[in-house]
């Protein structure tokens, strides 16, 4: 069972996806993260690209993001992440969108910035290094933003230039997911 953990909706249950295609960030790993951004989540604008329930930028919007914009692929996901957005009574500030995820960050072109960023793919299909280098090109992040990567190995950058425009800010393994925390390098901010 998936729930918010504190905030404004603290304790609700969501509703999730069924079958294999989708994988949920764990209780502990979610607690983990939260707990290291915990400072960085009030009045911030989230992206949760790839979003399957959308229990993580929920868990954002819960404990007082100012807006959230979730991405996934499918219509199934879409579907859950609108059941929980109004389920958490947090559909008003939530914008949920169908849509690949390159697609999706290659038509923003910075017309839209944000502080915190949730990539969580499925493990198998290495999306993570082509959204990393996305959000840099499009200039999507603001400055001092934080990047959270789930990944099932602890190489998220696919190749050094990806690398260099980013600074880890803390890695740690959960279970069979790796959490990494980036920030843009101050070189290589978009701005």
């Amino acid at each position: 069972m998936m729930r918010i953990i504190t905030g404004t909706a603290r304790g609700t249950k969501l509703a999730t996806l069924e079958g294999e295609m989708t994988r949920p960030t764990t209780e502990r790993a979610k607690e983990a993260i939260f707990s290291m951004i915990q400072f960085d989540v009030e009045g911030r604008s989230v992206l949760d690209l790839f979003a399957g329930s959308g229990q993580m930028g929920l868990e954002a919007l819960s404990r007082g993001a100012d807006h959230a914009t979730f991405v996934d692929q499918a219509k199934a996901p879409i579907a859950i992440i609108t059941q929980n957005a109004e389920k958490t009574r947090l559909a008003d500030r939530s914008r949920i969108v169908c849509a690949d995820y390159a697609e999706f960050l290659r038509s923003r072109t910075g017309s839209e910035r944000y502080d915190l960023v949730f990539l969580d793919p499925p493990y198998g299909d290495n999306l993570i290094p082509g959204a990393l280098r996305l959000l840099m090109e499009k200039r999507l992040l603001k400055p001092g933003a934080i990047i959270v990567c789930e990944s099932a190995s602890e190489t998220i950058f696919g190749d050094a230039a990806t690398e260099a425009k980013y600074t880890v800010l803390r890695s740690a393994k959960y279970g069979i997911s790796y959490v990494t925390l980036l920030t843009p390098a101050v070189r290589g901010a978009a701005e």
